[in-house]
């Protein structure tokens, strides 16, 4: 049976931790009919929230996937968390949706972790429409909120409903469109409403509203607005079809306002989910890459008659097995198929489909383009893998993941629990690819790498209720790098001689710094067969394995370029594992002579404090070596934005508590490497010491 995908939305909602996201997607859940008891956030009730760290912190960590009908459209939801750490979550979720609803709070506004979704969606190019919750919050004041999104977001919002009431007197909405207030009682329940006349004391201010609506709209339709300028009525639905281009092409974004915890306003929100948010039908088609990357210039186009092209998003370990979450952008799957992921280069067989809500599932047959299902047992799918017909290969753009900052050594308490500790590991890395597991070589300790301190104070907090094994925990590691500041003209000639043949291999380099962010490179200026074409590799290789350990403290060493020069080799007994060696010597004749220096990650910190204690908040920043890079006040208080090295915000989140009696909020997120000072440096490199010392 082919579906008609006109009828289909694949939504998201993201926003600020705390914004109201997880008790909105409960209303919406109760408003389609899929529960009937609401389950509040605040009492660890909420559906979508089922892991028990979320149901304790009161806060989303994993994406969760549902589905609901809402006027015989089907909505495919998923809830992101709001915290920095699990950015990853809703940046993978925004790969795979059409729309979203962005959920601001009525008195917090825009906040640090909205700008970054909001970021992301933008990369994404995700339609979305605004949500302004919380307008029955004390400071609740919905026209800032619109203001903010303006200056702070540089987006377009193009009011559709304006609040009656606010604070404790919110009563509900006026819909500009057909100028009628929709008025809820106090009972609570969604459905206790009466859709009224505007409110005398508001005539002249939804008329002012309904014409700025009106004239940005009609901007997306010449015959429309020339029929608007000649003073011609128009229909509504003239200005949805208006409004309903403009959303999907990004010009603006409707935006609407209501209480989710009251109950009031869902509905209108709901509606704009199906009037203007685009079905999978009407968005860019995902365009396709070969093995190395390289876009082929072909594109996956929603169709069920193509061959199968669809996206791994999530990976999630539950007591049934492993669900693998996919966005199918064209073709079908059933169950029972066979399947290629392009990433490993293996088939599978799909041995189950379920269509998920939060954590209960229906069991399907099949799935087509458009849809969002889980694939239960799948074995090497890891996140951004690609799953296509084996017939007609294909992969799809893959998801970029950021690289860790923080490390800690991790052990079990239990003796015998080493084998039970890296099974569970092993299954967390599969679900979170921005979370890493590594053995260090020389002590054999365990260490898991990841965004930040809460990211892996979750991920111990998972290995506990969920894995049962019990952790001791070391010191945060910083991901230091190194790098040089000289160029080095240097010479390195490998020989061996010891009965039978020999080994020779020599290179003229030059090794200088590179541009911040470009890692390594390599090239080859030798002309005239001194060092043969295919020893060349063999030397990039030399050098590649052994930027690995830095010079000064072991940290891997980033940006420098080394050029081969000349050289010279011996008919019998030069070889490609002779210019290896030869290189991975030179690297370290060389780097010591090159101004070998320590880099330090620096975090884009974004900090949120009531006025009265901003000089306070940004003396502590600048002792943590912080650069202020900008200060605004806001009607809530003041946002300061600063450059600060990861090394010095270990348990900031407690003393910024303490600074602001408990109001302060902050986010940071990875920003660039910069040179440490040199005190620090020199703390850097003797910490190493000692620990290799204590190795040894």
């Amino acid at each position: 049976m082919k579906k008609d995908l006109t009828l289909y939305r694949n939504i998201g909602i993201f926003a600020h931790v705390d914004a109201g996201k997880t008790t909105t997607t409960e209303r919406i859940l109760k408003l389609t009919g899929k529960i009937h008891k609401i389950g509040e956030v605040h009492e660890g009730a909420a559906t979508t929230d089922f892991m028990e760290q979320e149901q304790e912190r009161g806060i989303t960590i994993q994406s969760a996937a549902t589905s609901c009908f809402w006027k015989d459209h089907q909505l495919n939801i998923i809830d992101t968390p709001g915290h920095v750490d699990f950015t990853i979550e809703v940046y993978r979720s925004l790969k795979v949706l059409d729309g979203g609803i962005g959920v601001f709070c009525g008195s917090g506004g825009v906040e640090p972790q909205s700008e970054t979704n909001w970021r992301y969606a933008n990369d994404s190019k995700v339609s979305r429409i605004i949500y302004v919750n919380k307008l029955d919050r004390t400071g609740a004041d919905f026209f800032s909120v619109v203001k903010q999104v303006d200056e702070i977001l540089a987006a377009k919002p193009l009011v559709m409903v304006l609040p009656i009431g606010i604070e404790n007197d919110f009563k509900g909405v006026v819909d500009l469109l057909t100028e009628k207030a929709w008025i809820w009682d106090e009972s609570g329940d969604p459905m206790n409403y009466e859709i009224k006349d505007v409110p005398e004391d508001m005539t002249d201010q939804v008329a002012e509203y309904r014409e700025a609506l009106i004239e940005m709209a009609v901007e997306q339709d010449d015959e429309i607005m020339e029929k608007y300028l000649e003073g011609e009525d128009l229909t509504v639905d003239e200005i949805k079809a208006c409004i309903r281009k403009g959303t999907r092409e990004l010009a603006f974004f409707p935006t609407y306002c209501g209480s989710s915890f009251k109950n009031k306003g869902v509905q209108l929100v709901l509606d704009a989910v199906v009037d203007y948010l685009p079905n999978p039908l009407e968005i860019r088609p995902q365009p396709e890459v070969d093995l190395e990357g390289n876009e082929t210039g072909t594109y996956a186009v929603v169709d069920a008659e193509k061959p199968l092209r669809a996206l791994a998003f999530k990976i999630m370990d539950d007591r049934f097995g492993a669900l693998t979450f996919t966005r199918i952008y064209s073709g079908t799957v059933s169950k029972g198929d066979t399947v290629l992921n392009t990433a490993t280069g293996k088939k599978e067989r799909v041995s189950r489909l379920v269509e998920m809500h939060a954590d209960s599932r229906e069991e399907i047959d099949s799935a087509q383009a458009g849809d969002i299902v889980a694939i239960v047992g799948m074995k090497n799918v890891q996140t951004g893998h690609t799953l296509c017909d084996p017939d007609f290969p294909a992969t799809l753009e893959p998801m970029v993941f950021p690289d860790p900052v923080i490390s800690v050594a991790v052990s079990p308490k239990k003796k015998g629990d080493n084998e039970k500790m890296s099974m569970a590991l092993s299954k967390m890395v599969q679900e979170d690819p921005s979370f890493y597991m590594e053995t260090d070589q020389e002590s054999g300790e365990t260490i898991i790498k990841g965004m930040g301190e809460l990211h892996l104070d979750i991920k111990v907090d998972i290995l506990k209720r969920t894995h049962g094994v019990e952790v001791e925990v070391g010191k945060p590691q910083v991901a230091y790098r190194e790098s040089i500041t000289k160029t080095i003209t240097d010479s390195y000639t490998h020989k061996k001689q010891s009965g039978g043949s020999g080994q020779f291999g020599k290179i003229d380099y030059v090794i200088e710094p590179g541009e911040p962010g470009t890692g390594f490179e390599f090239e080859s200026k030798v002309t005239g067969g001194n060092v043969p074409r295919e020893f060349w590799p063999a030397v990039q290789k030399g050098f590649e394995n052994s930027i690995d350990k830095g010079v000064l403290a072991g940290y891997p060493c980033v940006d420098l370029k080394v050029t081969l020069t000349d050289g010279a080799f011996h008919p019998v007994d030069s070889s490609a594992i002779a210019f290896e060696i030869a290189a991975k010597a030179g690297y370290r004749q060389s780097i010591p002579k090159a101004g070998p220096q320590i880099l330090e990650p620096i975090m884009n910190v974004d900090v949120f404090t009531p006025e009265d204690y901003m000089g306070d908040v940004i003396g502590d920043l600048n002792r943590r070596r912080g650069m202020i890079k900008s200060q605004n006040s806001t009607p809530m208080g003041a946002r300061i934005k600063a450059d600060v090295p990861l090394s010095e915000m270990f348990g900031y989140i407690g003393d910024l508590r303490t600074m602001t009696s408990g109001r302060g909020q902050f986010s940071m997120e990875f920003s660039h490497y910069a040179p440490c000072p040199g005190n620090v440096a020199e703390e850097v490199i003797k910490e190493a010491k000692e620990r290799q010392a204590a190795l040894a």
